[in-house]
């Protein structure tokens, strides 16, 4: 059983896409798998509380142990027309309570409280799917960051490689001094480092994202599509505001809905345990018969056991205990359900509020890095350009060595900051999409 419901390990493609990434992790993510069969489980449990009780049947056979069969047991027997037979025989049905319970009102609580625990675990399942989608699009924007840095100190280092050869030769000819040479040469083993480190950086990306997708085995070497970067604002954001995200959030926010699910379970849950203190009353019937009713045995003289129909009705007295303790852990869970419920309404808010101003806050870093948004340039193109300006310088001899080092480092520093800008923004578009439990693009 285990293995049919265990998918097989993930094989990830040579270049994953953002949506390949969500309708995998949608069709084998072992969090979903797993929520679903919650799921499935409280649709068991709804069964359970609507089924009605089976009848009791039962059966006996007895022996009238004093009875002898004598001449005188026979002639009388055969005088009064019966059989004789010291064998006596009992069948009886009862109805297990189930007309009482019905009638009573017991099954149709027990049936809402069910009910409301499905639709409470299916609104776990969305909340599942909500959460964790989020974390697959949050990482793989960061695997997408990652691979863009690590091909930038790539870059980086290929020109300090060239760098560095250019001044070993300019040092042969005299043109820098020693010291100039082996900070050169610093600072392309800096560049060298970087290169490690980003390669760390996206492993360790790559090896998250297969996480959450499901990957079991070693992790092979995967792309992402870098495009997914492309700073764009999402149509739905470019006028919203935090009262209506806040709105939508309220309405759609699955685990606020789950949690007004099992706030009435609760209610429903008191009105069952104060239903159940009426006992439950059980109907029966019964048929014996047996000896034929005739006369006979040492120690009798009367009919053995003449056919007899009998009706009875049954019930438990609560006299010892009457539900207290059900009764207080019902309302104990309807507080929680309730405190719970005003805990995560405030848990909304603060998301949403938090994510809204995250979204706010790294657009205009953004903007302010990006050159064709600004009338007076970018950060990012001021800073290339500086260093395009100054490397220029230098070669000519027009600027030290400390000027092209400062204005490298810059734009450097520079460009991995814009690189982690437009991480951050998306990274905000998804966290406000996750907030409010809507697709915002």
């Amino acid at each position: 059983m285990a293995a049919d419901v265990v998918p097989p390990a993930t094989e990830l493609p040579h270049t994953l896409t953002l949506e390949d990434a969500l309708g995998i992790f949608r069709r084998r993510g072992l969090d979903l798998l797993i929520a679903d069969a919650n799921t499935r489980g409280a649709e068991g449990a709804v069964k359970i509380a609507g089924a009605v009780a089976n009848p009791v049947v039962s059966a006996s056979v007895g022996n009238a142990f004093t009875y002898s069969t004598n001449k005188y047991s026979h002639d009388n027997c055969l005088e009064s027309g019966a059989e004789c037979s010291p064998w006596s025989y009992n069948l009886g049905i009862s109805d297990s309570a189930a007309l009482a319970d019905a009638l009573s009102g017991k099954r149709d609580l027990r049936l809402k409280v069910a009910r409301n625990a499905l639709a409470a675990a299916k609104m776990a399942r969305v909340d599942a799917e909500r959460t964790i989608a989020f974390q697959v699009k949050a990482t793989y924007i960061q695997t997408a960051q990652a691979t863009l840095a690590f091909k930038f100190a790539k870059d980086v280092a290929e020109t300090q490689a060239t760098s560095l050869k250019r001044s070993q030769d300019r040092y042969k000819g005299g043109a820098i001094n020693e010291g100039d040479l082996q900070r050169i040469e610093v600072q392309k083993l800096e560049a060298d480092q970087a290169v490690d480190e980003a390669e760390l950086a996206l492993r360790a990306a790559r090896v998250a994202l297969a996480f959450l997708l499901g990957v079991r085995g070693d992790v092979a070497d995967f792309d992402v599509e870098t495009k997914v970067l492309d700073y764009v604002v999402p149509g739905q954001l470019r006028d919203a505001t935090g009262v209506a995200l806040l709105r939508t959030a309220f309405d759609h926010r699955p685990d606020l809905i789950g949690l007004g699910y099992l706030k009435q379970q609760a209610e429903a849950q008191i009105q069952l345990v104060k239903r159940q203190k009426l006992p439950d009353i059980t109907l029966g019937a019964n048929y014996a018969w047996g000896g034929g009713g005739g006369y006979g045995g040492t120690s009798t003289n009367g009919p053995l056991t003449p056919q007899t129909l009998t009706f009875s009705i049954s019930a438990p007295l609560p006299v010892f205990y009457g539900l207290q303790g059900e009764q207080r852990q019902a309302e104990a869970q309807y507080d929680t359900n309730a405190l719970q419920q005003a805990k995560v309404t405030s848990q909304v808010v603060n998301e949403v509020a938090t994510a809204f101003a995250s979204f706010a806050v790294t657009k205009r870093i953004v903007e302010r890095m990006e050159g064709p948004r600004r009338a007076g340039g970018g950060l990012l193109q001021s800073a290339r350009g500086a260093f395009e300006i100054v490397a220029t310088q230098y070669e000519k001899g027009a600027a030290s060595l400390t000027d092209y080092l400062d204005a490298l480092r810059t734009y450097i520093a520079t460009k991995n900051e814009y690189f982690d800008a437009l991480s951050s923004y998306w990274t905000a578009v998804f966290q406000l999409e996750a907030a409010v439990a809507r697709d915002l693009r």
